[in-house]
């Protein structure tokens, strides 16, 4: 793996995959770098289920796009299949909590505006 190659002198990674858990699936989003385009990334959204062979399957296909690192927020304990499983596969893990990443500049806020009353 090219690692240091594709790592961004400010901290940032070039290969990543996000991952929101739910009870019965993850919704996915790797972002890596464009084949061609130099500077642009590519990613695509798409929904894993909960099941061990579906983990490993998606684990195999972050391990093949070069992905360095999986950065998961869940609710409950949703996240420790795709924690264990995805870690044996070798990938990096981390569980984050949407509280503390949700103002990340240059993160857009997608979730509707709560309103107290």
């Amino acid at each position: 793996m090219e690692e240091s190659r594709e790592n961004h002198g400010d901290g940032s990674i070039a290969r990543v995959a996000t991952i929101d858990i739910a009870k019965a699936s993850g919704m996915v989003c790797p972002r890596i770098p464009h084949d061609t385009v130099e500077g642009r990334r590519v990613q695509q959204v798409w929904t894993v289920a909960s099941t061990t062979n579906a983990i490993l399957e998606f684990g195999d296909r972050l391990v093949c796009q070069g992905v360095q690192r999986v950065v998961m927020e869940a609710t409950d304990s949703y996240w420790r299949p795709f924690f264990c499983l995805l870690e044996a596969r070798g990938l990096r893990c981390w569980l984050v909590n949407a509280r503390d990443v949700k103002n990340v500049p240059g993160r857009p806020k997608t979730d509707k505006l709560e309103r107290s009353g």
